[in-house]
């Protein structure tokens, strides 16, 4: 299959043009009653042209903000496409936000209007929509109890699709005015050092991104693709890889139930590509670890022998001797089949971005015959930035730049990156701009080194890095990576700037402490057990089973339990799991630090 992505000014034309080739095939898969049911092309291309031409009817202008507040469903596709479309620019907005958090993206971006999916997200999103001075109207697929709306207009999806329908179909032609280099949508960053920023994406950077990925995936003999969409589409990973480059595939897109239903949904659409981030490889390790426990002693070790082959071959190429090329054989139809059947079955790769994988997880799933290519990307970026290629793998990496994509390394270590990829800018934010993009380079804020074939290697957040008391650094991502490795650990935080050490905050693992508890008779409530002296013991000696494999500096001296996980509700994760360390901060700080007031 060749794409020339060169070749479309802007993403409407690039959907419309394979809509056209596509015709009554079906596209868009969704759950409903139990069972997928799926959305032709030709049928959500007019629903494309209705609404986009509702869009205009309501008074939306070429350049002007429309805010989308949607679970992942067609519904989100269709009005990202109508918005930009009509000329306007998509501003997704994530479905975790609370009022505050809408009220400035809609005060900050301008919006003037939002199209929202279900009545729990329009009933807080009103308020913050009634407050926005710009905000005008609201397109609602839901009907919710209003109440006095001021000035603010509420309109029905299914009246504003079928006034739509009702205009001259020019919706092409007018889409065609978009060039590569205007914004597409402005995505927010994930807040994780602060207040989140407007991050304006263009028809181009998004298009490149599509071509890099293609370039990296074509040794797949990409066809007839079928993708799972789970991660946020409001996350810019989401947006292209799982949104954008499936349709420039002419692939089909199935939308999960939830995170929670993933295994169930990976065994019932079998996906070709996953995309995920590392958080959830690292909670399938746990599952699949802690069931494997449960086994017979056969089984667990017919599984460690998979393992130990699996991971012989993937770091010395494949050099099994014939004793073991036979013995691999065997396991590949006794265990490699049955994990991957878990996965659907017919998985060519599965993508880890938006977070720095641990080597070691890669090399797990990859032992399993589960092909893992872990990327490198930044929302400033559309996302992706590198990756490995399937061809080969070095798990340790984030793999060399994509096809079109410039990167060097600065004198200080930081990652710079150049290309068409690129934002535009941040929106209403010069002088961040000026400082991130210099000279036509993207200053990630990322550590790394490059090896002789181009591959990166990420070391360090820049901002993150921890300079202990003796002027020592520490990456704290490194030790966490392996804190969150072990069973009890679900999610782990580190400190020790201008400190002697390292101390943690430990989120238990759910199901570990579910049967921990049921097991001696405990409150199940986390908040109850921060205290608990053999809940204690037990992280303890996770901790020192971390600390055997760490050089002295990185070793964690002493922690605390945290009293509840790091969620999007408490805001002490973003959308795509990553801690958010100043709301941590902000929060256990001061427990933290009483840590090192603590005798040895």
């Amino acid at each position: 299959m060749t794409i020339d992505y060169n070749a479309y000014a802007n993403l409407p034309a690039l959907y419309f043009e394979k809509a056209a080739e596509n015709g009554s095939r079906n596209f868009l898969w969704v759950k409903r009653a139990e069972t997928y049911h799926p959305i032709t092309w030709e049928a959500c291309t007019r629903d494309i042209k209705a609404l986009s031409l509702g869009l205009r009817q309501l008074g939306l202008a070429r350049g002007e903000r429309v805010v989308v507040l949607s679970e992942n469903r067609p519904e989100w596709l269709i009005s990202d496409l109508a918005i930009m479309s009509a000329g306007g620019i998509t501003v997704p907005a994530y479905t975790t936000n609370m009022t505050n958090d809408h009220l400035h993206v809609l005060s900050h971006s301008g919006a003037v209007g939002v199209i929202v999916s279900t009545r729990a997200l329009a009933q807080r999103l009103l308020p913050a929509a009634m407050q926005s001075q710009d905000c005008r109207w609201i397109i609602a697929l839901e009907e919710f109890e209003a109440g006095q709306t001021g000035e603010l207009q509420l309109f029905a999806w299914s009246d504003v699709i079928a006034s739509g329908a009702e205009q001259p179909d020019d919706v092409e032609d007018y889409a065609r005015a978009a060039g590569r280099d205007d914004v597409a949508c402005f995505i927010y960053t994930s807040g994780t050092g602060g207040v989140p920023k407007a991050v304006m994406s263009t028809h181009g950077g998004i298009l490149a991104n599509c071509h890099g990925a293609h370039r990296l995936l074509q040794d797949f003999g990409l066809g007839d693709e079928i993708f799972l969409s789970f991660l946020p589409l409001s996350h810019s990973y989401e947006h292209t890889a799982g949104q954008f480059f499936p349709i420039s595939l002419s692939a089909q897109i199935y939308y999960a139930e939830s995170v929670d239903q993933l295994l169930k949904n990976l065994a019932e659409v079998r996906p070709t590509v996953m995309t995920a981030v590392p958080r959830l490889y690292e909670s399938m390790y746990q599952r699949l670890s802690r069931q494997l426990q449960k086994e017979k002693p056969f089984k667990q070790r017919l599984f460690a022998k998979t393992e130990a082959l699996g991971r012989k071959k993937a770091h010395e190429g494949g050099r099994l001797n014939l004793i073991e090329s036979l013995q691999d054989a065997v396991l590949d139809r006794l265990v490699r089949n049955k994990v991957r059947a878990r996965f659907g079955g017919r998985l060519k790769a599965m993508v880890s971005g938006g977070a720095a994988l641990n080597p070691d997880i890669g090399l797990y799933f990859t032992a399993l015959g589960l092909r893992i290519l872990q990327g490198y990307g930044q929302t400033e970026a559309s996302p992706v930035i590198s990756a490995n290629p399937p061809a080969r793998i070095k798990m340790e990496t984030v793999g060399p730049a994509l096809d079109g994509v410039e990167v060097k390394i600065a004198g200080d270590g930081e990652i710079l990156v150049r290309g068409e990829l690129l934002m535009k800018g941040y929106w209403q934010d010069e002088e961040a701009t000026d400082s991130t993009i210099v000279d036509g380079w993207l200053h990630t804020g990322d550590i790394g080194e490059m090896d002789g074939d181009g591959y990166i290697k990420i070391t360090d957040r820049k901002k993150d890095i921890i300079v202990l008391s003796g002027g020592d650094n520490v990456s704290p991502a490194r030790v966490e990576s392996f804190l969150t490795l072990q069973t009890e650990i679900e999610q782990a935080m580190v400190i020790g700037d201008k400190r002697p050490h390292l101390v943690a905050i430990l989120v238990p693992d759910k199901d570990f402490l579910r049967d921990w508890c049921k097991a001696n008779g405990k409150s199940h409530a986390l908040s109850d057990l921060t205290d608990d002296a053999d809940l204690k013991a037990l992280l303890k000696a996770a901790v020192e089973r971390v600390n055997e494999d760490l050089p002295p500096l990185e070793k964690v001296r002493r922690f605390m339990i945290a009293p509840e996980g790091f969620t999007t509700e408490n805001e002490m994760a973003t959308p795509t799991l990553k801690i958010r360390r100043h709301k941590i901060k902000a929060v256990y700080g001061e427990a933290l630090e009483g840590l090192y007031g603590k005798a040895s």
